[in-house]
């Protein structure tokens, strides 16, 4: 693999990592009401819009996501690292296609915000005529089961990745590092599976009581998960979780292995 195209890889994760560390942390604050706010992705973009050079700040952004949907539809078609052709293996570059869609429109919006093109009405389409019909009602059951098996997903990885594929030699010779790696890895995934379970629940419960409505941003699930028992602690724990998927996402960025 060429170096440039590892160069687009880490970067792109670190954009990433910005974009849940941001998440992570904003959504820590509001959970014990230290300031901050439950965000999703969308969120993150329109607070980095309001700091300082946030344009400037946006447009970076903007140009690191789109390396990672890059990044993303290279792992899908070309295969650069051999993942392979049997079904496990397609599956798995399926779901970075899927992947690298969403980073693409995620950098697009964050790029369209800092020319000042980019629709801020904050409507999230739950009340979409498309989504009511019989056709939508089927499509929005099927992504809620798709979001439920990627909820799953993070907790079997949790179970049966060693991460030693992914990581340098010298990433993981250095005791505290490697434990760096794998603790913020565990915590991180575990907090992604419970916010894919979450979603994947509401989704095909708007399916089946035929109330797009029902749908929830990733927002509205920490809002979810807030108002449930010990709701704070609860969102405070997913939000750290988060924080630690940003960390991992980080080393990723430095040290991820290149096959």
């Amino acid at each position: 693999m060429n170096k440039k195209l590892k160069n687009i890889a880490r970067t792109g994760l670190a954009a990433k990592g910005i974009i849940y560390g941001i998440i992570g942390i904003l959504t820590f604050l509001a959970a014990f009401n230290m300031g901050g706010q439950k965000a999703g992705k969308l969120q993150v973009i329109d607070f980095l819009e309001k700091q300082t050079f946030g344009k400037i700040l946006l447009v970076i952004i903007a140009l690191g996501l789109l390396c990672y949907a890059f990044w993303k539809f290279t792992q899908a078609i070309r295969d650069p690292e051999n993942i392979g052709t049997d079904k496990k293996s397609k599956a798995k570059r399926i779901s970075y296609f899927i992947s690298g869609i969403i980073y693409l429109g995620l950098g697009v919006f964050s790029f369209l915000d800092a020319v000042g093109s980019a629709d801020n009405s904050g409507s999230s389409g739950k009340n979409s005529s498309f989504l009511a019909t019989d056709v939508g009602l089927i499509v929005l059951g099927i992504v809620g089961v798709i979001l439920i098996g990627i909820g799953i997903y993070q907790f079997t990885r949790i179970k049966e990745d060693t991460f030693e594929k992914k990581f340098s030699a010298k990433a993981l010779s250095e005791k505290k590092r490697k434990k760096t790696i794998y603790n913020s890895a565990y915590f991180g995934l575990a907090s992604r599976g419970v916010i894919f379970l979450i979603l994947g629940f509401f989704a095909i419960k708007a399916a089946f009581t035929s109330n797009p409505s029902e749908i929830k941003t990733t927002a509205e699930v920490f809002s979810f998960l807030e108002d449930s028992s010990y709701g704070s602690y609860l969102l405070g724990i997913v939000a750290a979780g988060l924080i630690a998927y940003a960390i991992y996402t980080f080393m990723l960025a430095k040290y991820r292995r290149f096959n």
